[in-house]
């Protein structure tokens, strides 16, 4: 008997709940096989989800309140679960204190001997403790906000997986404006890299693909002071939207953009020191971090990182103008394509850092992108690596894995393009 697209997308859902409650009994042993095998299955039948998203015109809504109810049952399996001893999520508590008491983050080394009586259980194992906060302010602010209400690293998770749910209301309404059918949500929803590093471990990166998202509703809207205050405030979260100013030409006026620039030069005034501007560890991200960024590091030892970071901008910015010159109106995939292409120029990609994309996935023009964020699952290897005793050094067949896969998925998609065109780039004649 042939199965219906409901049929089957329940199947698929209900196989997508087993591999992550599977996995999550390995979350603190993140990396090892039974670990990556769960996640494996559950990348797997995320791709077959997006296959029938594409071959559906609409869903009966009770498809859609079972996948989103699914979803919120993995989050809230991964979300009782404590994170790795040294993920971020430590260092944003440890910000928020700071703040509270008085510090600028952006100063204070949590290693310090002076700093040791500033530490909590939850703080003093927090990753790269010989540095400051690289976080912008945006961030810093909402580090503060959130241990106001409750210093503690299940509200501040807490906190994510509100952004998240935020995300699929936002993407409810952008659906109905963009006349999309509105199964697309489960297409953000039902990825697991929301449940392993928002429900989980906790990026703020979720809070800026939300104010990113919130910017692209208002644009679509014609809401052009909202557009442009949400994007400042998504690049105030994180640097990476930065490349997607090009989009915002002639969609938004002057006093917009102006009023974004002041939005965000306001948020540095809290972290002022003696007038001076200061921005914490970015310099040092830039100059001496890498992971997973095989361009970067190929010519890591042919120019100086600065100018690789600048050439890592200047990529994500001409993509960007490229996709502003071929729309008019906003599209989701114009959003996509300048992060991942500024990102994969960049010296460091973990895997939570393709959290900005899952807002924008919804054409057959992204789907390399979305294989991307389902072969990055392999460099969760290198904590097995780590905790074995290893180096932290990715091994180059998990980045042949990873972007072999995204190459292969460019390769077919550009066939299927030339294949519609003549050869002189005009579509065929229909027979």
């Amino acid at each position: 008997m042939k199965l219906t697209p409901s049929q089957r997308l329940y199947g698929i859902g209900t196989i997508l709940f087993g591999a992550l409650f599977v996995c999550s009994h390995s979350f603190s042993a993140r990396g090892s096989p039974s670990f990556l095998i769960p996640l494996g299955i559950a990348g797997l039948f995320y791709l077959l989800a997006i296959r029938e998203f594409f071959l559906v015109t609409r869903l009966p809504t009770n498809v859609l309140v079972f996948g989103l109810a699914i979803a919120a049952c993995w989050h809230a399996v991964f979300l009782r679960l404590p994170p790795g001893p040294d993920d971020d999520i430590h260092r944003y508590v440890w910000d928020g204190r700071l703040q509270r008491l008085g510090y600028n983050p952006y100063i204070i080394i949590p290693d310090a001997p002076a700093a040791a009586v500033l530490h909590t259980a939850e703080t003093h194992t927090l990753n790269n403790g010989n540095l400051p906060s690289p976080y912008p302010p945006g961030a810093e602010l909402f580090f503060r906000a959130i241990t106001t209400i409750h210093e503690s690293i299940f509200t501040m998770k807490l906190a994510f997986v509100l952004c998240d749910l935020a995300i699929v209301f936002v993407l409810f309404i952008l659906l109905r404006l963009t006349g999309q059918a509105e199964h697309w949500v489960l297409a953000y929803a039902w990825h697991p890299l929301l449940a392993i590093e928002v429900a989980g471990s906790g990026h703020v990166d979720i809070l800026g693909a939300l104010l990113l998202l919130m910017s692209a509703t208002a644009l679509v809207r014609g809401w052009r002071t909202p557009a442009a205050v949400a994007f400042g405030l998504a690049i105030a979260v994180k640097l990476l939207p930065i490349v997607l100013m090009p989009l915002y030409w002639k969609r938004i006026r002057l006093r917009d953009a102006a009023l974004a620039g002041l939005t965000v030069a306001l948020l540095y005034l809290p972290f002022l020191d003696h007038g001076h501007i200061v921005t914490g560890s970015i310099g040092t991200y830039v100059h001496s971090f890498r992971f997973n960024g095989p361009l970067f590091a190929a010519l890591d030892q042919l120019a100086d990182p600065k100018l690789l970071a600048a050439m890592a901008l200047l990529a994500g910015l001409l993509t960007a103008v490229w996709m502003r010159q071929r729309a008019q109106e906003p599209i989701p995939d114009g959003f996509a394509w300048p992060m991942a292409a500024a990102l994969f120029c960049a010296p460091v990609v973990y895997p939570w850092y393709l959290l900005w994309f899952l807002p924008f996935l919804r054409s057959i023009r992204t789907i390399p992108i979305v294989i991307w964020t389902i072969s990055i699952f392999p460099t969760y290897y290198v904590w097995h690596l780590r905790a074995t005793g290893h180096l932290w050094i990715l091994p180059t067949w998990v980045m042949t894995i990873e972007y072999g896969a995204v190459a292969g998925a460019m390769a077919i998609l550009l066939s299927r393009r030339l294949r519609r065109t003549g050869p002189h780039g005009k579509p065929h004649s229909a027979l």
